[in-house]
């Protein structure tokens, strides 16, 4: 299988991952430290290398190995830490990232119009509240996750950011939330 010409990964190239609010995000526990974020990705995504700051309030971008007939390799995902609590937020890259799914629901890579349709319908049947950050992006601090765009060439894509309980009020305030600017300025890669 081939990747196309920006490098996004097609959908059986994806890692299966699934996301259970505030506990989890694949094999990554909200709460973990550094070390255990990356003994829990080095198997899972065949992590061929990190950057970043390891600890503390700092962060580290996960890449993936060549694999599955992938061309490339490069970020996959991305670990936000918080000094008081571990591992408190986790982005997953639209382009290279796993496919995150909330009960069937596909959250990486998808049409950001598409997915934001199923997310507020999802929303509504359980009764959640939607909020929008100060970029547009759909968010609900129920579930702890802010619906990103990136892009990918001429095409956006989700990249979803799942928060620890502890950043979800007010996940969707680009200014006041807990997620990092470095987060907020992320559109491409």
């Amino acid at each position: 299988m081939a990747t196309d010409v920006w490098g996004v990964l097609v959908e059986a190239q994806r890692l299966p991952w699934s996301f259970t609010p505030f506990e989890r995000v694949g094999p990554l526990e909200f709460g973990m430290t550094h070390d255990q974020v990356q003994a829990a990705v080095q198997g899972a995504l065949g992590v061929a290398a990190w950057q970043g700051t390891s600890g503390g309030d700092g962060w580290a971008d996960f890449w993936l190995e060549r694999r599955a007939g992938a061309e490339f390799s490069g970020p996959a995902v991305t670990a936000y830490y918080d000094a008081s609590i571990g591992l408190a937020g986790i982005a997953v890259n639209a382009l290279r990232g796993p496919q995150v799914t909330l009960e069937g629901m596909r959250l990486v890579g998808q049409t950001p119009s598409r997915v934001e349709d199923e997310f507020t319908a999802y929303l509504v049947a359980h009764s959640m509240e939607l909020r929008y950050s100060q970029s547009v992006d759909p968010c609900s601090p129920q579930l702890g996750l802010v619906l990103r765009a990136q892009r990918a060439g001429d095409v956006v894509l989700s990249r979803p950011v799942m928060v620890a309980k502890a950043w979800a009020d007010p996940c969707w305030d680009t200014s006041e939330g807990r997620i990092p600017q470095r987060e907020w300025k992320t559109f491409e890669w």
